[in-house]
């Protein structure tokens, strides 16, 4: 059984002598092959030798992840959510060596459950963000704010002019930057019934 031992710190001038102390003796104390990601400089941002360990979890170089303390992995419970989840679509447990609490090995009742808790709590959050979105493109929409690309005017008139010149359907379309559809509906001889507005509202589409 390989197990990955992950430390972190912020700066260099910082030690993780603690970390690795304990995290190496409760590995050997288990009998686990170890394999170190130490992490010596971090920002919230940028975390490479994390995103190394993560890429490493998804080839299957080890079977368990384990931290000294939660936040030294994850800097919110979203982001232990989203690590916790990826881990566990790699078929690597994860536990934390001093929160005996927090582990997500599947054989044992309460690792099952607490990835199904993670889960649930991932999927809620979502709920939440798509709720709030859609509350407020209600309330915007409300105070008369459009959504979408604008419409573009068209002017039949001058599409006609276009078309006395010489120009092609589709050179017309181009020409006023509207579907080809557009232009041969209202230009065709059909299109000649004088009630007719000579300036209409097309969607913005890509001539053919």
């Amino acid at each position: 059984m390989r197990v990955a031992i992950y430390a972190r710190v912020s700066t260099k001038q910082q030690k993780q002598d603690l970390q690795l102390d304990e995290c190496r003796v409760f590995a050997k104390a288990n009998g686990w092959e170890i394999v170190e990601y130490l992490e010596t400089e971090s920002s919230v941002k940028k975390r490479p030798i994390f995103d190394g360990m993560m890429d490493d979890a998804h080839r299957r170089k080890f079977d368990i992840v384990i931290a000294w303390k939660l936040d030294r992995i994850a800097r919110s419970m979203k982001d232990f959510l989203d690590i916790a989840l990826r881990l566990e679509k790699s078929n690597v447990r994860f536990l934390s060596v001093t929160q005996k609490n927090i582990d997500t090995d599947q054989k044992d009742p309460m690792g099952r459950f607490l990835l199904q808790l993670f889960a649930s709590l991932a999927e809620l959050e979502r709920g939440i963000i798509l709720e709030r979105v859609k509350a407020g493109v209600k309330a915007a929409q409300a105070r008369g704010v459009r959504f979408g690309r604008p419409r573009k005017v068209f002017h039949r008139g001058r599409a006609l002019e276009l078309r006395e010149q010489g120009l092609s359907f589709r050179a017309i379309a181009r020409e006023l930057g509207v579907p080809l559809a557009t232009v041969q509906r209202a230009v065709s001889p059909e299109a000649s019934n004088p009630r007719q507005s000579p300036v209409s509202k097309v969607s913005p589409k890509r001539s053919r």
